[in-house]
């Protein structure tokens, strides 16, 4: 766990940051009220219950953590639970780490009052475990049969990265963490490439088509390199675990072998390191990347999730020179305007929230102190942005990794120091 008492702000920055955080909670106090007429349209006042993505589930979180460190009462998280506990649990194909029984166990897990909820927290674990195993077999039938895997399989939002952050946090001294370690090891074997050429691709190449993206561009698969769908969650899992003394065979070669893929695709600009978010079969063949420069810095697809999975796996192997990269990459970034000006949204997956985050934790473990000189700009920005545009749609939604109860968590977490635990489902801690 990362020592955060190491960074020290201003102390009225922190007190402004304490202060919004505060404000932002308590416009969540209490969930909405049923619908009598069980609407569920999309203008309905019902909440995805079951998500810490947009959900009652994330704003639980939130509650909870405030109430733990004596800056909120218990009550709101026992309401927030009880509003992600009113819908039949969902353990589908749909369902992971931040959706349906993963979403709603990790909740409890870090929101409940000590020594309460256990009889729900037990039933909860043993759902999780019964999808873990089943999402284990099957992507063992499907590593057999020699097919690529869909991006729910492994990544962190839906698949089996989520799932193993889960148990890292609820068992690290289990089965099912090791057994979601040893699955990642294998995702990480090459593929064959089905082209004439016959290149192996990576283990984690998809055929999935990105939303909104020609499908013949991708008709050969690709390679996702973020945090939230791509390989750099994988990573980051592997890491925190190594950290953690949880180890299986073959686990350090995994981490090179991903290291030495984003190390081949890294590219350098004036602004400092960056990475393709999508590589196709056609740049593979040709040894380079169509992106034309650093999108969005977001922490689910940028330069900011990226080098914390990076940063993670140098800390994870004492590997010095790798860690002096990614602070490199990371700071860089942040010092670029304008790469920040993309930068549009509050909230954690692709705002202002999660890059301050990412680069928090980051600076509590960083070698030099360039990481955190660029704390008080950004979380002067995220401040800023909500004087000027508090009213607008992107400060209206409610959730914790895509909504409000993120950005204040995020606050909350700085301005006391303290982390909670929450910061697992985004891997970055």
């Amino acid at each position: 766990m990362t020592q955060l008492a190491t960074i020290a702000l201003d102390p009225a920055l922190l007190r402004m940051a304490g202060a919004l955080a505060t404000e932002l909670a308590d416009a969540l106090a209490s969930p909405p009220p049923l619908e009598p007429d069980g609407d569920r349209s999309p203008t309905s006042p019902r909440w995805r219950g079951q998500s810490l993505s947009k959900g009652a589930a994330g704003i639980a979180v939130l509650h909870g953590i405030r109430a733990h460190t004596g800056h909120g009462p218990w009550n709101r998280a026992h309401a927030w639970l009880a509003c992600a506990n009113r819908e039949e649990l969902s353990a589908g194909p749909g369902a992971g780490l931040w959706f349906g029984a993963g979403s709603l166990a990790f909740a409890l897990s870090v929101a409940a009052p000590p020594g309460q909820y256990r009889t729900a927290q037990s039933a909860l674990d043993a759902a999780v475990a019964t999808m873990t195993r089943s999402r284990l077999e099957a992507a063992a039938a499907r590593m057999t049969a020699g097919v690529r895997p869909a991006l729910a399989e492994f990544d962190l939002v839906r698949g089996l990265t989520g799932l193993g952050a889960y148990w890292l946090r609820r068992d690290p001294g289990g089965p099912l963490i090791r057994d979601v370690l040893t699955y990642v090891v294998r995702l990480c074997q090459p593929l064959p490439a089905s082209d004439p050429a016959g290149r192996n691709v990576p283990g984690w190449w998809t055929n999935d088509v990105p939303s909104g993206q020609d499908p013949e561009t991708f008709a050969r698969g690709w390679s996702d390199q973020g945090m939230a769908h791509g390989i750099a969650g994988p990573l980051s899992l592997l890491a925190m675990t190594k950290r953690t003394g949880i180890t299986v065979p073959g686990q350090i070669e995994a981490m090179e072998r991903i290291c030495q893929w984003l190390d081949i695709w890294r590219q350098d600009s004036p602004a400092g390191s960056w990475w393709p978010e999508r590589l196709t079969l056609a740049e593979l063949h040709a040894g380079h990347s169509q992106q034309g420069g650093p999108a969005r810095p977001s922490w689910c697809y940028g330069t900011p999730g990226i080098t914390r999975s990076t940063m993670l796996t140098a800390l994870a192997l004492g590997d010095t020179a790798r860690q002096d990269a990614a602070e490199d990459a990371l700071a860089r970034c942040l010092a670029d305007p304008a790469q920040l000006r993309r930068l549009t949204n509050p909230a954690i997956c692709h705002g202002l929230a999660g890059v301050l985050a990412t680069c928090w934790y980051a600076a509590a473990d960083a070698r030099t102190p360039a990481l955190a000189a660029h704390l008080p700009n950004l979380l002067q920005a995220l401040l800023r942005e909500h004087t000027t545009s508090a009213q607008s749609p992107a400060w209206q939604q409610p959730g914790l990794v895509e909504g409000t109860a993120g950005v204040a968590l995020t606050l909350h977490s700085i301005a006391t120091a303290s982390s909670g635990g929450w910061p697992t489902c985004l891997l970055i801690d």
